[in-house]
């Protein structure tokens, strides 16, 4: 079954919300210089800017993960629920230094985005939003992938979105 590609991301945002929000934690995959994949599981949010979304990830900046970035910035995220339902975010990451911008971040996750997904990311960096350990990703999704268990199970298509051509961030 081919998927079925929408024009405008608002086609597919109540459910993108919808799963992100009940699965919350995301497998986030990026893949090294020889190009074998890496995977953990992270807690990203999303906002919108304009007429897409974009993803933001408050982590600590390891060896492996900015060494990744560097070499390939690509990154996908997936999301995957036991009813089956799954949403796959095609990314390119950049590290965020901004101090106003991670500052708006840090309050994003207070507040949880989209709602559920969040939390206060005080419990890992103590300083707050100055916390030397306290680094951030920003992701530009070019493709989002979202497909219901219930669809699936009565074949209707996954449906995806691709960012614009002025937006795509594709390689």
């Amino acid at each position: 079954m081919a998927a079925h590609r929408v024009a405008a991301f608002s086609a597919i945002r109540q459910d993108f919300e919808d799963i992100v929000g009940d699965v919350v934690y995301a497998t986030m995959t990026t893949v090294d210089a020889k190009g074998r994949p890496r995977s953990r599981v992270l807690l990203p949010i999303w906002e919108m800017t304009g007429d897409s979304p974009v993803g933001w990830l408050a982590t600590f900046d390891t060896p492996v993960k900015r060494a990744h970035l560097a070499g390939n910035p690509h990154a996908t995220f997936s999301y995957w629920s036991p009813a089956q339902n799954t949403v796959a975010v095609d990314t390119v990451a950049r590290w965020e230094t901004d101090e106003a911008v991670k500052k708006a971040v840090w309050e994003l996750y207070r507040q949880g985005s989209p709602p559920g997904v969040g939390y206060d990311p005080q419990s890992y960096w103590r300083r707050g939003p100055e916390d030397p350990g306290y680094h951030l990703l920003r992701m530009d999704p070019w493709r989002i992938q979202v497909l219901r268990g219930r669809d699936l199970a009565t074949g209707r298509p996954s449906r995806i979105w691709v960012a614009p051509p002025q937006e795509d961030r594709r390689p």
